[in-house]
């Protein structure tokens, strides 16, 4: 189905949009598109001279923005899909395209056009922005579930259809030929409004908004996506994280500190982890569970003078706030979205021979305990106070148990989202830890009501490492609590918590290069003091290029940043953007204007607020929340999106290495032992020499790892494996991780035959079939670990044998189907037939063609490309 969207090029300053309300079949788009080529031709009898032509083929509208002259529109031509949650896919953006709307004829030049343009193209649309066309991502998954539910009460449905109904210029879900009838067959999808703190081209749509369809506006959100698979004993677990990084107040290191008079904090970034079982992918019957945590900076008035640029500028309170109103109007807005409790846990440094950070904790606690005094006890902000850098320090401190306390204590107040109730084998073998959990337990499973909020004085380093441990304490909840392991706790060293801790890394890279200008200086491993000794040369680099992007560059992104956000719009009234001495006033609207309605110093939260405490207000049914949703009646296991069609993608030619679910990281082809008699559990402690990466190596290269499977076949053979382990001590761990990872996937593979005999075999030949023989045994030992009978209780006592017998239960309708054995589906005759004309012809056996067949390509061929 198609919507048609017509754009008039012949306006040289404003926009003009129409949207046909039509939705198109196929056919109808195809008739369009030749009654408009044959209209605009010159002579009906020439082809090519005028007509229709395709300009660009685009995946979506980033939006509309104008500087001095007429409008541009921003399309994104090329995506790579990063995640895959419930069926909906995340895309990152890889490349946009500028098009100016107005032609030639009608334009107005300008001659400070061009320097805008370049400003505005400063901000790189190619690193780390991401949509999807289906899902929410400004919102969390226990936000977006919460409201997919069905309302129990027809008559509530009906008065939440008539309520936001008035909302919208148009039915925008009409023409879709959605069941009507049958309440109870059907249920009510919410389309909700984004939360326009965490869209960053909201104001590139605004002119469009209200004109066109709801299915042209797509909403981008800036910061991290990335996605793993764990397999348990072959079971597939999604490990999903996705940091949104806050449009308010946007900018770069030392030119956006503290917050601004609305509340908003720099480098404001919420980080979500969202573990879903992938056996089954739909948000209806799947397993899902999620935790949110947030870092940003410290909510005061302050900032560091640059003025003489040096590695830690002074800090400095602008304005003094003794009824902590900026604090107030912050932790309102936390309430509203995240309930309570709110838990601070702040990583500044408390002893310094000169006062340098210590000033922002003198100035943030009086400031809390000002606002503690006005909320009810059992809603209280808590605050942690940890001085991390100087325990780091000492030799007998372990830093990350200390953290690892902190997080299980957090966890525990807060809880987690999850989508279904608890199992019965929580109740079989209960663990004294999941009684005392917090958060909201329901009838369809629990809630996350509040949050963490980490801070440094950066939010880069010390951050990234306490969310770190937060989220692999509330990883081992979630992972129980989906069933799959039988006590929640997590230890170092497992291919699970590896395969974690890159994700992080690679989230904590990210978030720093946007915002420091460098990837993390100290990781996990410098925590764990296990870094080796090269890591200190690699972060002086990464300390130098941080320092040199702050003196150099931060400015000019700042600018791009700034128009990109339309916090600032040109116009022919106003100093250019470059004339600007500072872009204080911008972030900072209201500061010159007298308020109309003071805030009160008491009463600091919004209404309504502390009434549905401990739940967050943006989640409770209430009036307000529900103007802000349009329902959809659908039938119960339709999600509105193709599941199949999306993830396989049958009509595009597509390569192994490029399909998502190939590439994606893989805790046993990347984390488990290549040695096939080892425990294959990801939970299993392993040392570093046994792993299939070293721990003190550096994460894994996609694109390096993609190459070598590429050019296995025809590599020439590596060192063996011996030669490896006996090399100089001088090789960097990086060198001698790569040379493994070669080895092991070209080199003849042992495979060891469990038996009364046990034996080994040497396979070679082609290193592909050597691969894929390997993956076998490794797949075929995973089952037999799963399901394995102990020998020695039968040698032992004859009368354990029927205690040690797998009952065999059928998980499929057809009969004789398990997962032990298949029935092989009856093929028909002409299927038969296309099958072995098929292998004809990859043999060079053609058969000549039926006429139908020859009129149907032709008439293909002629659509096509005619």
């Amino acid at each position: 189905y198609h919507r048609v969207l017509k754009i008039d090029r012949t306006e040289p300053r404003d926009l003009v949009i129409i949207d046909d309300k039509h939705v198109y079949s196929q056919q109808e788009v195809r008739e369009l598109l030749g009654r408009l080529d044959l209209g605009n031709r010159t002579k009906i009898s020439q082809k090519g001279s005028a007509g229709l032509s395709r300009a660009v083929t685009a995946f979506g509208i980033v939006g509309f923005v104008r500087f001095l002259e007429g409008y541009y529109i921003i399309l994104i031509t090329k995506r790579r899909k990063m995640a895959d949650i419930g069926g909906h896919s995340i895309y990152k953006i890889e490349d946009t395209n500028m098009i100016y709307i107005p032609n030639d004829s009608v334009r107005i030049t300008h001659p400070d056009e061009a320097r805008y343009l370049r400003m505005f193209q400063n901000v790189d649309l190619s690193s780390n922005f991401y949509f999807s066309y289906s899902y929410d991502l400004s919102h969390s998954l226990q936000y977006n579930l919460t409201l997919l539910r069905a309302p129990c009460d027809p008559g509530e449905v009906e008065e939440l259809h008539t309520s936001t109904s008035k909302q919208d210029s148009f039915d925008i879900f009409e023409d879709e030929g959605l069941p009507t009838q049958g309440l109870g067959l059907s249920v009510f999808l919410l389309r909700n409004e984004p939360y326009a703190k965490y869209v960053w081209n909201s104001c590139l749509l605004e002119n469009i908004k209200d004109t066109v369809h709801p299915d042209w506006l797509m909403y981008i959100i800036h910061g991290f996506c990335g996605q793993s698979k764990l397999l348990i004993y072959g079971r597939p677990v999604y490990v999903t994280l996705i940091a949104r990084r806050s449009s308010r107040f946007a900018g770069t290191r030392f030119l956006k500190r503290g917050a601004n008079c609305e509340g908003d904090v720099a480098n404001e970034v919420e980080t979500e982890q969202i573990i879903h079982d992938a056996s089954v992918m739909s948000f209806m019957a799947g397993s899902y569970s999620s935790y949110v945590q947030v870092r940003g900076s410290v909510p005061l008035y302050w900032s560091q003078d640059i003025s003489t640029m040096m590695p830690k500028p002074p800090i400095r309170l602008d304005q003094a706030d003794p009824y902590a109103h900026v604090a107030a109007l912050h932790f309102d807005q936390m309430l509203q979205r995240f309930g309570s409790p709110i838990i601070i846990l702040n990583l500044v440094k408390k002893r310094e021979k000169r006062k340098h950070e210590k000033i922002l904790s003198e100035e943030l606690y009086p400031a809390i305990t000002n606002l503690n005094q006005f909320l009810p006890p059992e809603h209280c902000i808590d605050y942690i106070a940890w001085d991390m850098a100087r325990y780091t320090k000492s030799k007998l401190c372990n830093v990350l148990d200390r953290l690892g306390m902190i997080a299980e204590n957090v966890v525990k107040r807060t809880g987690f989202f999850v989508n279904r109730s608890d199992f019965y084998c929580h109740t079989l073998r209960p663990d004294e830890r999941w009684g005392d959990l917090g958060g909201l337990v329901t009838a369809h499973g629990r809630i996350q009501s509040g949050v963490l909020r980490t801070n440094c004085v950066d939010c880069l380093d010390r951050t990234n490492t306490a969310q770190f441990m937060v989220g692999k304490c509330a990883l081992a909840y979630q992972l129980y609590a989906l069933g799959m392991i039988d006590k929640p706790k997590l230890q170092f060293d497992t291919d699970c918590v590896r395969l974690f801790e890159e994700l992080y890394e690679d989230h904590g890279d990210t978030l720093s290069l946007q915002y420091g200008g460098s990837q993390l200086v100290h990781r996990v491993k410098t925590y764990r003091k296990i870094a080796p000794w090269t890591q200190h040369s690699k972060d002086i680099m990464q300390t130098l290029s941080r320092y040199y992007s702050n003196a150099f560059s931060d400015a000019d992104r700042q600018d791009a940043i700034n128009l990109f956000l339309q916090v600032y719009q040109p116009s022919e009234t106003k100093p250019h953007l470059w004339e600007l001495p500072t872009d204080f006033y911008l972030h900072q609207s209201n500061t010159m204007a007298l308020p109309q309605e003071r805030r009160s110093y008491t009463y600091w939260w919004s209404e309504g607020v502390l009434s549905y405490l401990p739940v967050p207000y943006d989640e409770v049914p209430c009036e307000k929340n529900r103007k802000k949703v349009s329902v959809k009646r659908v039938n119960r296991y339709d999600e509105s999106t193709d599941m199949y069609t999306e993830f396989f993608r049958p009509y595009e030619l597509t390569a192994f290495d490029d399909t998502f679910c190939i590439a994606m990281t893989n805790s046993a082809r990347e984390f488990m032992p290549k040695s096939v008699g080892l425990d294959p559990s990801p939970f299993t402690v392993r040392k570093p020499e046994e792993t299939g990466k070293s721990v003190l190596g550096n994460k894994s290269n996609k694109e390096e790892t993609v190459l070598q499977r590429k050019t296995a076949a025809s590599a020439p053979p590596p060192p063996s494996e011996e030669q490896i382990s006996s090399s100089s001590e001088d090789d960097s761990e990086e060198d001698r991780e790569d040379d493994a990872t070669v080895s092991q996937r070209s080199t003849p593979v042992k495979i060891t035959e469990s038996g009364d005999n046990v034996r080994n075999q040497e396979v070679r030949g082609c290193p592909l079939v050597n691969q894929l023989l390997h993956m076998n045994e490794v797949f075929a030992h995973l089952g037999q670990n799963q399901h394995k009978v102990e020998r020695r209780d039968q040698l032992m006592d004859p009368g354990k044998i029927l205690e040690n017998v797998i009952n065999l239960v059928p998980v499929s309708s057809f009969s004789g189907d398990s997962i032990y054995e298949v029935v092989p589906p009856h093929v028909d005759v002409e299927s038969q037939y296309i099958f072995d004309c098929h292998i004809d012809a990859g043999q060079g056996l053609m058969k000549a063609m039926r006429r139908e067949d020859l009129l149907m390509y032709r008439e293909y061929v002629k659509n096509r490309y005619m």
